[in-house]
């Protein structure tokens, strides 16, 4: 119940998705209620980028964070997932490029770093969001909602597809209780009919068979396949996780959402936090008891 940390730094290397170019990371330990922070080491000023919700900025086909003076850091998602499942509260992570590596285009080489080095438990107890009212945001036949649960959260996802592969598919993930490896080593994916426009658009210049998993009508052009049989609906699981870690906290609620995204996570939470009535800080002890918390709702930010 308490915040942690690394025990050491991480450094990985990889390739960017969108921007192809090859990246360093260093994901450093970081104190007491730093929250995630990006920092641009190919930039001298402005370079640091809190991972917070109201910083995304056009997420199409990955998250994006700008902080106010325009610097931005690309494709964060997975490394938040990570950051998620493994309890990381507090870490800096130092970078060379403008996107996250997207490593084998799921969250497990993240993870295994992770847990190589070990975390630290600080000497602060963690905040949860606790959700007290249902919040739902609409796009069509898109949609998204959370509502409240006690002392857990709850992914419910459904994607749905025209290809006859992956077509309607729904999964619930319990956090408490669900298979959190499952999650972590499923990859991103698309259509092979879609790929030239992805890339008319700049994006995927480093999108290979080596990081995604690409579909060609009724065929998976990956030569092993799928790594589980709800690899597609477990990415999309993956991708929410993340995004939710944006609001600074971990969260209790019992999320729902048809065809959902990165667009539509970051249009929940902000809807959630704006108002005061929908949610709470709630903070537990060893017992997974509540403990009263004075914190000001209103003062929301990106920490633990």
């Amino acid at each position: 119940m308490k915040q942690k940390t690394l025990k050491k730094t991480i450094s990985l290397q990889g390739v960017g998705l969108h921007n192809g170019k090859n990246v360093k990371i260093d994901i450093k330990p970081a104190a007491i209620n730093h929250g995630i922070k990006f920092k641009r080491l190919d930039l001298r000023d402005n370079n640091l980028i809190d991972a917070n919700f109201k910083n995304v900025k056009a997420p199409i086909l990955c998250t994006r964070l700008e902080n106010s003076n325009g610097v931005s850091i690309s494709t964060i998602e997975h490394l938040m997932a990570a950051f998620y499942g493994e309890g990381i509260d507090n870490a800096l992570v130092e970078i060379n490029e403008s996107e996250i590596p997207i490593m084998d285009g799921s969250a497990i080489d993240f993870v295994e770093a992770i847990k190589d080095v070990g975390t630290e438990e600080q000497d602060c107890l963690r905040k949860f969001i606790k959700v007290l009212k249902k919040v739902e945001v609409k796009n069509g036949s898109k949609f998204i909602s959370i509502a409240p649960l006690e002392k857990d959260l709850i992914i419910d996802f459904e994607i749905v597809y025209e290809n006859p592969l992956i077509r309607t598919r729904r999964k619930e993930f319990s956090f408490s209780k669900g298979d959190l490896n499952t999650i972590y080593n499923s990859r991103t994916f698309c259509l092979y009919k879609d790929i030239d426009q992805i890339r008319s658009q700049g994006l995927a210049k480093g999108g290979s068979l080596d990081n995604a998993i690409v579909v060609k009508e009724n065929e998976i052009l990956n030569e092993n396949g799928l790594r589980n049989r709800h690899e597609f609906v477990c990415h999309k699981i993956l991708d929410c996780l993340g995004d939710l870690l944006l609001s600074g906290y971990r969260m209790h609620g019992h999320l729902k959402t048809s065809q959902g995204g990165h667009l539509l996570t970051n249009q929940l939470l902000r809807e959630l936090f704006s108002n005061d009535a929908n949610w709470k800080f709630e903070t537990l002890d060893a017992q997974n008891k509540e403990i009263k918390d004075n914190t000001q709702q209103s003062s929301i930010a990106v920490n633990a």
